[in-house]
């Protein structure tokens, strides 16, 4: 009796012992890390020509400038040029003209580009109207913040005789008309660089660019204002046309000498339609 229960006493030990090595050698363990490959949905994807970078409004295109970028299938716009459709589209770009400003990873569309040989201006002129410059005075001109396809007014300032004294005669002689172009310079100001227009490209009916011509004769001073952005939904401008020779009436001629403005009756006048 004593010898069995020496032999299970011993076993009882042995299989305890077995049993704590058995649980250190599982604390010691690291644990074993499974990776869960978890399929999603697959997203179609195309091949969109896109801005490879900042594109100013009337740079000349070249491939350089554009590159193709993967794009959901799903959210290419109507207008997108795709590799698909467009296989070589990116050497196709040289020669092309940006209507209006493009941005970095923005895609390219057809409707932003010029493509012609005989000009930027030429080509983006709506049919029937005229382009035509005029110095602008670059104190009064929105301190520089007048861009391509802006709306502005144009101001006449000029001297005047009455009463035998010299004034000052401002009249806004045409309202709400685009701005094709502005050059950009930069001048200090109290130290401090400064951009601004001295000439302003603007688009007007053919009446539009005589009223804007003679009173480039008659003023001292044009100046630009700004007009909202609202402004631009409508197409509407006006314009002085009293300036023009038959705009007062049968019989009268206006005489513009050394900046001083004369309305002269004669025999004959000239009547011209708005």
């Amino acid at each position: 009796m004593k010898a069995a229960r020496l032999i299970v006493m011993a076993t009882a030990v042995v299989a305890a012992g077995g049993a704590g090595i058995l649980a250190l050698r599982l604390m010691s363990r690291e644990p074993e890390t499974r990776v869960v490959e978890v399929s999603g949905p697959q997203i179609a994807l195309e091949r969109v020509l896109v801005a490879k970078r900042d594109i100013p409004i009337g740079t000349a295109m070249n491939a350089d400038m554009v590159q193709w970028q993967d794009w959901p299938k799903e959210a290419v716009g109507r207008g997108f040029v795709t590799q698909d459709e467009a296989p070589k589209a990116r050497e196709e770009i040289a020669g092309a003209i940006a209507r209006a400003s493009l941005f970095q990873g923005e895609p390219i569309r057809e409707a932003k580009l010029v493509r012609s040989d005989r000009g930027y201006m030429s080509a983006i002129l709506p049919e029937g109207q005229r382009a035509i410059a005029t110095t602008i005075s670059t104190e009064t001109s929105a301190g520089g913040f007048i861009l391509p396809n802006d709306r502005v007014d144009v101001i006449m300032t000029r001297r005047a005789q009455t009463n035998g004294s010299n004034e000052f005669i401002t009249e806004t002689i045409l309202e709400n008309v685009r701005v094709l172009a502005i050059d950009q310079t930069i001048e200090e100001k109290d130290g401090e660089p400064v951009k601004v227009g001295q000439t302003a490209t603007l688009q007007l009916t053919p009446r539009q660019a005589e009223v804007l011509i003679v009173a480039q004769q008659m003023a001292d001073r044009l100046s630009l204002a700004l007009r909202s952005l609202e402004d631009s939904k409508s197409p509407e401008t006006k314009a002085a046309y009293h300036l023009l020779v038959g705009e007062r009436g049968a019989g009268t001629v206006r005489v513009i000498k050394y900046g001083n403005v004369k309305d002269v009756t004669t025999g004959t006048g000239v009547q011209e339609g708005n």
